[in-house]
């Protein structure tokens, strides 16, 4: 069992360092031992709807939030969506129809587990906070009481300087992002193609599932122009459907 102390020192430890010009401090991989997990990730809403990973362990966590954001499944847009916690503690049980593109991509990196909870402040979901592990089993009861702490200690971090907060969601500093690229390009591609922000970005997700390369990879291309979208590329309609063209 993780000593009660670890969590302490983890929660001490949210608050970001003055000046450092951050929202949460803290180690994430301090936070998935005290926690009893392999992996913690913390992801948040920010400018237009997107969601901007905040603070996340090395590796796996870090791929398991990029493939949810890039396919637009997974317990992560579900959390975000409805406000409530999602536990999957066998990802092989799990109905294929749930998350039909995420689930093999999931076990494919040795994920057999997730547990995903809700920033909430107020009824306000602010964003979400996944944990994974290598192995089945469910979040035994301690460990699940203290991730609760620690989503609240999360929120609490995250809006303990209302003016920071204000500007981090505004996307008014969309540089520091660590999906800036996505941001710009959502942006480029909603003029270039004459459709809304959430329809451009469907069509970026659209674009890199079906040329197999990770969202900010293309949207790098698409803020430097190798790639374009048109006014005639793709209806919109489908979860993945949509178009881009390769070259100037």
């Amino acid at each position: 069992m993780v000593p009660k102390g670890d969590l302490a020192a983890v929660l001490a430890s949210l608050l970001p360092a003055p000046g450092s010009g951050g929202l949460v401090g803290a180690d994430a991989l301090r936070c998935a031992r005290a926690l009893g997990v392999d992996g913690v990730a913390v992801s948040v809403t920010v400018g237009s709807g997107l969601n901007e990973l905040l603070w996340s362990t090395p590796g796996v966590s870090t791929q398991l939030e990029d493939l949810q954001f890039t396919l637009g499944e997974g317990p992560g847009p579900e959390v975000a969506a409805s406000g409530t916690a999602v536990s999957v503690p066998d990802l092989v049980r799990e109905p294929v129809d749930r998350w039909p593109v995420l689930l093999p991509e999931a076990l494919a990196l040795g994920i057999r587990a997730v547990f995903c909870l809700p920033l909430l402040a107020g009824s306000a979901c602010l964003g979400t906070m996944t944990l994974q592990r290598a192995r089945p089993g469910p979040l035994e009861e301690m460990p699940l009481a203290d991730a609760w702490i620690v989503t609240h200690a999360l929120t609490a971090a995250l809006v303990q300087d209302a003016g920071q907060w204000a500007a981090f969601a505004a996307a008014e500093d969309g540089s520091d992002f660590y999906r800036a690229a996505v941001h710009q390009a959502t942006g480029m591609i909603s003029v270039q193609a004459g459709v809304s922000l959430a329809e451009a970005l469907i069509r970026l997700r659209a674009h890199a599932f079906r040329h197999g390369r990770p969202l900010n990879e293309v949207a790098e291309d698409v803020v430097a122009r190798r790639v374009h979208f048109r006014h005639d590329d793709g209806d919109g309609r489908a979860p993945l459907a949509g178009g881009g063209t390769e070259g100037p």
